[in-house]
């Protein structure tokens, strides 16, 4: 990961952060029962409980394990169970069978939480910078989990007869304003991290420059009533508008509407969300579509995804709006290296780049990104058929 002079913030500073993002964690699961901390709903997503847990592995394997003399885990199993990919550390639970872990209980988790949070700051007493950056890089790892409680809870509250909330009173918000598509001249451009940034991931460096053709780019995002238009117009039945690949997954799986639209004659169309099952606002972003989906709606609109490249020199501009707002944007970027990219040594170097495969580039953040979290050169990434993130679109074109 890239960080820099983690001594500018303090130790009670760093302690103080460390303390808020956790108990950010632990907030979000309050509203959980422990039963619904267990439940797996497929296996790309995890049991609430798990997040909470895999997390914590994270600080006992990368911070206390090697830097606290004399630590000892609560219990020697948690490191199989809780290990995610990480290749070097060793064997691990299957991640389709996280689900299954109904041991240790949601209690358990807290205490091993309690446990390795009281060892970390007697860690932080003597702060070095490298354990700075190993500390903010956890820091920033737990927030990136902790937006993956919400869609992975949503899931799985999206498969219940009861439609349960997780925020109660959580509401959609819209923008009744039509785009407007903005021109943007060309030239060359720095992207990635900047130098003076305290923290990236490693996927964001090195900065490098790159060329761009001049191009257009909508002002705001595409809305529900927007992709109603293309739904009713067959777009879902238009073999036309689809990548081989996007029509095979959307027959295989029924695709018709985004993943949490519902209609019936009585309530007509709503839409499940952290709030639960509620009428459609229209005028809000629409959410929860698959790459695939938002480049056929971009060829229906006889435009297309921006590059990566194209999102992050526009997103500075004044002009624009919902940059970093209620959905992470799909582009038309595969998620690949920069030039000159290094993975970092050891078992933290299998954070991203290994997954720089078979995967396209979200860019801004979503209602589910914890507040600081994202920032212009962050890249998301995820398969062209994911659905159960907050997903959205904004249009491009060429000039």
């Amino acid at each position: 990961m890239h960080s820099r002079d983690h001594r500018q913030y303090g130790r009670d500073t760093l302690k103080s952060r460390y303390q808020a993002v956790r108990h950010y964690t632990e907030a979000l699961a309050s509203n959980l029962t422990p039963e619904d901390q267990c439940v797996q709903s497929m296996p790309d997503a995890s049991p609430a409980k798990w997040h909470r847990a895999h997390t914590t592995w994270f600080f006992e394997e990368f911070l206390l394990r090697p830097h606290l003399t004399g630590y000892q885990s609560p219990d020697g199993a948690f490191r199989y169970l809780f290990n995610s990919y990480y290749e070097q550390v060793g064997p691990r639970h299957p991640r389709p069978q996280r689900g299954l872990l109904t041991r240790p209980s949601a209690d358990q988790v807290g205490a091993y939480r309690a446990h390795v949070d009281r060892h970390v700051e007697d860690l932080l007493d003597n702060l070095t910078d490298d354990l700075g950056s190993t500390l903010e890089l956890g820091l920033q790892h737990e927030q990136q989990h902790q937006e993956l409680i919400v869609t992975d809870i949503l899931h799985a509250f999206a498969q219940s007869p009861l439609a349960p909330a997780l925020h109660l009173g959580w509401q959609e918000v819209g923008d009744p304003a039509e785009a407007t598509m903005l021109a943007f001249d060309g030239g060359r451009f720095n992207f990635g991290i900047q130098p003076e940034a305290s923290f990236a991931f490693d996927n964001e460096t090195p900065c490098h420059e790159a060329l761009l053709a001049p191009y257009k780019l909508a002002d705001r995002l595409v809305r529900n009533i927007d992709y109603l238009a293309f739904i009713q117009d067959g777009g879902y039945r238009m073999p036309s508008l689809w990548m081989a690949d996007g029509w095979t997954a959307l027959q295989q799986h029924g695709w018709a509407a985004p993943l949490y639209w519902r209609h019936d004659d009585q309530d007509g169309w709503q839409q499940m969300g952290p709030g639960g099952l509620s009428p459609m606002v229209w005028d809000a972003p629409v959410r929860h579509i698959s790459w695939y989906e938002a480049d056929a709606y971009a060829r229906w609109r006889d435009a297309r995804l921006p590059t990566e490249l194209e999102w992050e020199a526009a997103a500075p501009d004044p002009r624009m709006q919902n940059v970093a707002d209620r959905v992470w944007q799909w582009t038309g970027s595969a998620y690949l290296p920069y030039p000159r990219f290094r993975p970092q040594a050891g078992a933290i170097g299998e954070y991203n780049g290994k997954f720089m495969i078979n995967q396209m580039v979200l860019r801004g953040g979503s209602c589910a990104t914890p507040p600081g979290h994202a920032r212009l050169t962050y890249r998301n990434f995820f398969p062209p058929d994911a659905r159960w993130q907050f997903s959205g679109l904004r249009l491009a074109a060429d000039s």
